[in-house]
């Protein structure tokens, strides 16, 4: 394409986990691009906590990253009926207040805010106040779209970040307490200690569908403070979203109906099936992008479509898991599928956060008693819910 005037090389539309990210990379390491990341509100990165195991990403990784950590940790905890664990593992966090002063500050002029956009092209965006802007290529990462092409479960989650009248003697985070009612899904409390006082306490579903009821979740987690004796002084700020857990699919149509558009993030299926945890593969999208030879539009969405067709071969164990979990196991069972699992070998445990199992590993989970009837769990391994229509099927919400 002959550049016309005031062409840029790259637009990135959404100033999400995975724009902000790759915009940061290609700042850092291209600084003679010529790039412009777009955002609808005030600042990037909305109202979220993204977290990671150390294991998710290798030392480089980490190390590029490290600016935006603002909590870190050498073990994490979880909680169940009839089992309690630590392990010793780095687990960090990132909010999405460190997020954006540290990339709104690398991008400076190139970034636009307080912008809505009408209509996105692989290499124009048209503005909702009728300006039209032109790029060698655009990158969509409004967060996930309606598509009919997979079938899911959903992760649904309400979190506040309290203050509390006095320490909350946490020395880990705790990320997931099981031990609560399970009130028709998979149910577990997530921590994160902030500081002495401060602790962000979310109540997590796995359920059926992406609807949800905030104000459930918000009565569950004043009543979880007072189960652990704690008094909240004051709610700092409020988060929620449904993360996508991926039972089945048709990849190449997925990637069909994207008609030729480059896309980042939920928006291109890039999260791990099980967890929903997105950051590790916004990382390797954002180092992959950066080191093409060329940014245009046909290239770009060849290779963000092979580095997700990669990761959905890849993820097709955790697929049939989430179908055990989901399909075979009673809604307020599905909790004793996650306690075994987390009686499992330590290393094992990392290798699964990471979506890097062994052929080994796989064999060790699925070996022994299974929680779950045994032909219930065969039935759902050897389903297609997509066909049979039993789950509902599209991603809903942006995810945090």
């Amino acid at each position: 394409m002959d550049k016309l005037p005031g062409m840029v090389d790259l637009i990135l539309v959404g100033g999400g986990l995975a724009n902000g990210l790759i915009a940061w990379r290609l700042r850092s390491t291209r600084p003679e691009l010529n790039i412009l990341l777009l955002e609808a509100g005030e600042s990037i990165g909305g109202n979220h906590t993204w977290s990671f195991h150390d294991g998710d990403l290798d030392l480089e990784q980490r190390i590029w990253m490290a600016p935006l950590v603002g909590h870190r940790w050498p073990q994490y905890q979880v909680v169940f009926p009839g089992h309690a664990r630590t392990l010793d593992s780095g687990y960090a966090s990132i909010t999405s207040d460190d997020f954006a002063r540290v990339i709104e500050a690398a991008l400076g002029p190139a970034l636009r805010t307080g912008v809505r956009v009408d209509t996105v092209n692989p290499t124009s965006v048209r503005l909702e106040n009728g300006e039209t802007l032109y790029a060698r290529a655009v990158i969509d990462g409004r967060g996930p779209r309606p598509s009919n092409r997979l079938a899911l479960g959903y992760q649904t989650f309400l979190g506040q970040e309290v203050r509390l009248a006095v320490p909350h003697n946490l020395t880990a985070p705790v990320i997931m307490d099981a031990s609560v009612e399970q009130q028709g899904g998979y149910r577990f409390v997530y921590l994160l200690p902030f500081g002495p006082d401060r602790v962000l306490i979310e109540d997590t579903h796995y359920v059926d569908t992406g609807v949800w009821e905030p104000e459930r979740l918000r009565a569950n987690i004043a009543a979880y403070a007072r189960m652990r004796g704690w008094d909240i002084v004051e709610v700092l700020r409020e988060e929620h979203g449904s993360l996508p857990i991926v039972l089945a699919g048709d990849i190449e149509r997925f990637w069909q109906d994207l008609g030729g558009q480059p896309a980042s993030g939920l928006r291109a299926g890039l999260f791990h099936a099980t967890t929903g945890y997105s950051l590790p593969h916004a990382v390797r999208l954002a180092e992959r992008i950066a080191a093409l030879p060329a940014l245009n539009a046909p290239l770009l969405f060849a290779a963000i479509r092979e580095e997700a067709q990669r990761e959905w071969r890849d993820q097709g164990f955790f697929r049939l898991l989430n179908r055990m979990l989901f399909m075979a196991a009673a809604p307020d069972q599905r909790w004793r599928v996650m306690e075994r699992f987390y009686r499992l070998p330590a290393p094992l445990i990392a290798r699964f956060y990471a979506a890097r199992l062994h052929a080994l590993d796989k064999a060790r989970i699925l070996s022994g008693k299974p929680p779950v009837p045994v032909g219930a769990a065969m039935r759902a391994a050897f389903s297609n819910p997509l066909r049979t229509n039993t789950v509902r099927s599209g991603i809903q919400n942006e995810s945090s």
